[in-house]
């Protein structure tokens, strides 16, 4: 079955966590599962979320675990999630992997979110920019251009810039459209190929300072399922499993599979990582002590932490780096055709009078 595509991922995610919260506390007040799942259902307002916890008690009723019938709605329940409830139920510990799964959530759910509240300004700012910049270029200056050359005056120096500048634009404007058009689709289609889409991988990791928070985000999702897939008692190669398939970056995948492949040899999971750069050196430092002390659920997150600490720094650090360069270039801009404009008049109503 498919989730209701008018549900938005925010909703989803909310609607998940709550679920996942009160199936746990249901759980652990006595209630059985099935008891729970139709708790649940007759009380959700969400009709997707209704019809799946309804499909869902269907099928457990069947004799299918819950793990299994959650896995059926792949749309709403990650392959960690129900992966998770599998182990749950093979440990008798399902009410607790249900409280973490909860948690780990709500603590990614709460990160997007901060990242996308501090980016919503500055874009709002750039696209506000842009439009004015094009609507002066495209209607309000071309009509200064005749009403200026009809004066037949000495213009200022930066009215004949401004006045040559939108007669290239006329002119040219549309080819540059087409070429950075072109260009960018260009791009695309190389970061589709093969080698191309590792380059991209690997760059969105590596440009100077947003690459090292994609590089932070990515290791503490790492570290956060890890722990919390160790901790609730999967085996570390089956959990780099499911770390491998939940990454979107092509050179995160590559280097978490090497990572497995190094752990099923017998390479342990500090040592491989040492060999990758991509693995920052607390992560590798505070694994190899985790693995010595048998606490790596507890150094894991430990180490998912300080890097969403230090995520969450930069990002603010650059957003308000950002903010006021934007407000400067865009101020200068604007300022710089206002005095244009302003100049030329003042300078033909002083040739004519």
């Amino acid at each position: 079955s498919k989730l209701n595509m008018s549900v938005t991922p925010e909703l989803k995610t909310m609607e998940v966590l709550m679920f996942t919260r009160q199936m746990a506390l249901l759980l652990e007040s006595g209630t059985d599962v099935v008891t729970s799942l139709e708790l649940l259902e007759a009380q959700s307002e969400n009709k997707a979320l209704k019809k799946i916890l309804h499909e869902v008690v269907a099928d457990v009723r069947s004799g299918q675990p819950l793990s299994e019938a959650l896995s059926h709605h792949k749309r709403v329940f990650s392959p960690l999630y129900y992966r998770l409830v599998s182990v749950g139920e093979r440990t008798g510990t399902l009410e607790v992997v249900l409280r973490r799964a909860a948690d780990y959530i709500e603590r990614a759910y709460v990160t997007r979110k901060s990242v996308k509240n501090a980016l919503t300004y500055p874009m709002v700012v750039i696209l506000v920019a842009i439009a004015v910049i094009v609507i002066m270029v495209t209607y309000v200056l071309p009509a200064f251009v005749g009403l200026y050359e009809s004066f037949e005056a000495e213009l200022p120096l930066p009215t004949r810039m401004l006045l040559g500048f939108t007669r290239w634009s006329q002119v040219y404007g549309k080819f540059v459209g087409i070429g950075v058009l072109a260009a960018v689709v260009a791009v695309f289609l190389y970061t589709r190929t093969p080698t191309g889409s590792m380059q991209w991988a690997r760059f969105m990791l590596t440009m100077p300072r947003i690459g090292r928070i994609n590089l932070l985000n990515e290791l503490s999702a790492c570290c956060r399922s890890l722990s919390l897939l160790y901790g609730s008692g999967l085996p570390l190669p089956e959990a780099m499993t499911l770390i491998v398939q939940g990454t979107n970056n092509k050179a995160m995948r590559q280097a978490y599979s090497d990572l497995q492949q190094a752990m099923i040899a017998g390479a342990g999971l500090s040592a491989p990582m040492k060999r990758n750069s991509l693995f920052l050196p607390l992560m590798v430092q505070m694994t190899a002590v985790g693995e010595q002390t048998g606490n790596l659920d507890h150094t894991l997150t430990t180490v998912a932490e300080s890097y969403e600490a230090e995520s969450d720094d930069k990002t603010k650090a650059m957003i308000a780096m950002l903010t006021p360069a934007l407000t400067i270039v865009i101020g200068g801009i604007v300022g710089f055709i206002a005095v244009s404009m302003l100049s030329a008049m003042y300078s033909i109503f002083g040739q004519a009078f």
